[in-house]
């Protein structure tokens, strides 16, 4: 499989340290990108080709993955539908771009998936909603879930709207993880505890938290009630967070981050 990536930024990275002698070799791996720094480190580290500017590597390739900022993505557009002649997969996984700007750029093409993927993608770890648009054929599904695999989990979804969601839930949510952590470790701190061990209990809690959930497939309020003995110390924690609204305060965060999701695809679609 040929893949071009249209930027050679953090995710276009991870990707290509999962995909380079994994899916396909290096060398069906190409990088267009005008910092040339960029471009000389991808070519030591992984081997792949590389270009300044949209080439004939990419009219050959079977997927391009857009990975600009969706503020470069019309120029980028504007550059590429002259190049798709063979009918690739476009795979973009700039944020708020919706499938049908986009297409419309490209001068109608179709052949199109939308991903929403996370930051833990960088240690492949990663969890990625995708929407194909009705021009997208049995093998290329299977070819952009192969791609996005190579980073982590993949979650397909039946209708675009849904990405706001996912982009709230997923996306975002690796930022209000840390941001829990932050609370965890001034607490820590403001209890007398030297900032590594705030830390390390912080993480080592978290991280074996979500492993338990995951592992043990239980849902997470059986899970947080075999934990909060009434009475006890736990107990106080939860009562305490549930007085201040901790919950609704998190569930409407997250519907703000989807509804500002769906502003950005209005703003960076407009004509």
């Amino acid at each position: 499989m040929k893949i071009a990536f249209i930027g050679g930024g953090n995710m276009a990275t991870a990707l290509i340290a999962g995909l380079a002698g994994q899916l396909t070799g290096a060398g069906s791996l190409h990088v267009v990108d005008p910092n040339a720094e960029a471009l000389e480190r991808l070519a030591a580290q992984y081997g792949v080709s590389t270009a300044n500017g949209i080439d004939v590597q990419v009219s050959g390739a079977d997927v391009i993955v857009l990975a600009v900022k969706p503020q470069q993505m019309r120029e980028v557009a504007d550059q590429l539908k002259a190049r798709l002649g063979n009918q690739p997969l476009v795979l973009s996984i700039a944020a708020g771009i919706r499938i049908k700007d986009l297409s419309r750029w490209l001068g109608g093409y179709t052949r199109i998936v939308r991903a929403m993927p996370n930051t833990p993608a960088l240690i492949a770890m990663g969890i990625t909603g995708m929407v194909a648009e009705s021009g997208v054929d049995a093998a290329q599904r299977e070819a952009a879930d192969k791609v996005m695999a190579a980073v982590g989990q993949t979650v397909w979804l039946d209708r675009e709207e849904l990405i706001d969601p996912v982009t709230a839930v997923s996306g975002s949510g690796p930022a209000y993880v840390f941001y829990f952590l932050e609370a965890m470790q001034q607490a820590a701190r403001e209890m007398g505890l030297d900032a590594e061990q705030g830390r390390r209990l912080a993480l080592a809690t978290f991280t074996g938290a979500a492993q338990l959930a995951a592992q043990t497939g239980d849902p997470v309020d059986v899970l947080r009630q075999r934990v909060t003995s009434k009475g006890g110390t736990t107990h106080a924690a939860i009562t305490s967070m549930e007085a201040a609204g901790v919950k609704e305060a998190i569930v409407a965060a997250m519907k703000a981050a989807a509804a500002r999701g769906r502003e950005l695809g209005e703003e960076l679609g407009k004509a």
